[in-house]
């Protein structure tokens, strides 16, 4: 039978709350060492509203009175409305096609006034629910195609709606969401085959179509040469390699020029190939199949400017060294050379300013939480609180990881924030609303049953 707890804060995992803060906190002072200035009052620019780091200091007291309301809420209330809440996030997406607000070549923005509000960011919150409420059902056996496709459904629609705004990052976001789903019995064969398709993507970065076409097709036949004792006695081998050679091909040959065409912008296209130091082959051309002198200025004028992000951070980074320049010392971080240097680049500012050793404590700081949270998961006695435990982990650590990568140039750039450190308040209301939903599902696992 379910009973409220007597005691305020009792059950409570304060050790996620004080991870949280502190993330906070260390967010809160590396937007203030990017934007302040000697000439600046500190209290009046807090009070103005006018800095970033003071709305961000105000976006934290929201996120401190949702935190509140979310730990004083009967946990039951998520579990009921995880549905609604999950089709009000994609009414909210599809709002933006029609009121959107663009910003960045990017129309994913709802303009509030005070702040603008991006929907595609809270409906992380709602597909985790809606996800972790799907999977706990009891009748559902997942180990059934039906039961996969239905929760592959839930999770990758608005990553879907999330491409057609121009936010391609955020919606390589919802693909974390393989990680519940194989903790709840997804067959390993769907990871492997996902990731010999990125492994495909990449070789594809780097080889003409043609030449990978040529490639796969001489593979099959050496392949089938080398069995073809073990085809005799077993003619679905035989098959087996036709599908995976067809695969392959059509992979190379039509999915990936489809998508550099026709879903990624040239932009972010021509961001990928740039990373690995190559030009953009599906950018276009005139009848001879070369970029004219004019075009081709153009390419080399946007090239720069796409490289200039990247190579400014690397700067930056190891501008610091081992011990840092010291906070509000940084040279690149106080004289605006990186570019979103508050936002997506905000780790530029720990980088230079506190060097490897404040660089390296944050990602202990965030191991810590990631695997806090999955401590968290494992003691829940509900698959409910399971399996949303797993999608706040996994959306923590794929944005961990694609955003550190991207800052030292390992991965290109397509707009990701570091949790609960970037500015901006969709995206630190997000974070705070996972964690303390998070919170108050494991402060009832011993008084629940979901």
């Amino acid at each position: 039978m379910y009973q409220k707890n007597p005691a305020i804060g009792k059950g409570f995992d304060w050790v996620l709350i004080c991870l949280y803060a502190l993330l906070v906190m260390i967010g809160l002072l590396c937007i203030f060492s990017v934007e302040y200035r000697t000439t600046d009052g500190v209290i009046e620019s807090f009070l103005g509203f006018k800095k970033n780091y003071s709305k961000q200091f105000i976006f934290f007291l929201v996120c401190i009175g949702v935190a509140i309301f979310i730990l004083l809420t009967d946990s039951k209330l998520f579990t009921a409305m995880a549905n609604i809440s999950y089709l009000a996030g994609f009414i909210l997406i599809l709002a933006t096609f029609v009121v959107g607000k663009e910003i960045k070549g990017s129309k994913s923005w709802i303009p509030l006034g005070f702040m603008n509000l991006q929907p595609v960011e809270l409906c992380k919150i709602f597909t985790s629910l809606a996800l972790a409420k799907y999977l706990s059902m009891p009748d559902i056996d997942f180990k059934k195609s039906p039961s996969q496709l239905i929760a592959a459904a839930l999770s990758f629609t608005p990553a879907v709606l999330s491409i057609l705004q121009g936010e391609t990052g955020l919606a390589l976001v919802y693909f974390s969401f393989l990680i519940p789903m194989y903790r709840e019995g997804l067959p390993s064969g769907y990871l492997i085959t996902g990731f010999a398709m990125a492994f495909l993507l990449i070789v594809s970065l780097l080889f003409s179509p043609i030449t990978l076409l040529i490639a796969f097709f001489v593979l099959a036949i050496l392949f089938i040469y080398a069995s073809r004792l073990q085809i005799k006695r077993n003619k679905r081998l035989l098959g087996l390699v036709v599908a995976v050679w067809l695969f392959c091909s059509a992979f190379v040959g039509l999915a990936v020029p489809f998508t550099f065409k026709y879903v990624f912008k040239p932009y972010q296209a021509d961001r990928i190939f740039s990373m690995v130091g190559v030009d953009n082959p599906f950018a276009d051309k005139n009848s001879t199949g070369h970029l004219n002198p004019q075009d081709q200025k153009a390419k080399q004028k946007k090239d720069a400017q796409q490289n200039y992000n990247v190579k400014q951070s690397k700067i930056a980074i190891g501008s610091g060294g081992f011990f840092g320049k010291g906070f509000l010392k940084g040279t690149q971080t106080q004289g605006d050379f990186v570019p979103e240097q508050h936002t997506d680049f905000i780790f530029t500012s720990v980088g230079e300013n506190f060097g490897f050793w404040g660089s390296t404590l944050l990602m202990l700081l965030y191991m810590a939480l990631i695997f806090r949270i999955i401590n968290v998961a494992e003691r829940q006695r509900s698959t409910f609180s399971r399996v949303y435990s797993y999608c706040v982990a996994s959306i923590i650590f794929f944005h961990v990881a694609v955003n550190i990568c991207v800052t030292i140039g390992l991965a290109p750039v397509i707009g990701i924030t570091l949790p609960l450190l970037s500015y901006g308040g969709s995206s630190l209301l997000t974070f705070t609303i996972l964690l303390f939903i998070l919170i108050r599902l494991d402060a009832d696992r011993l008084m629940i049953l979901r």
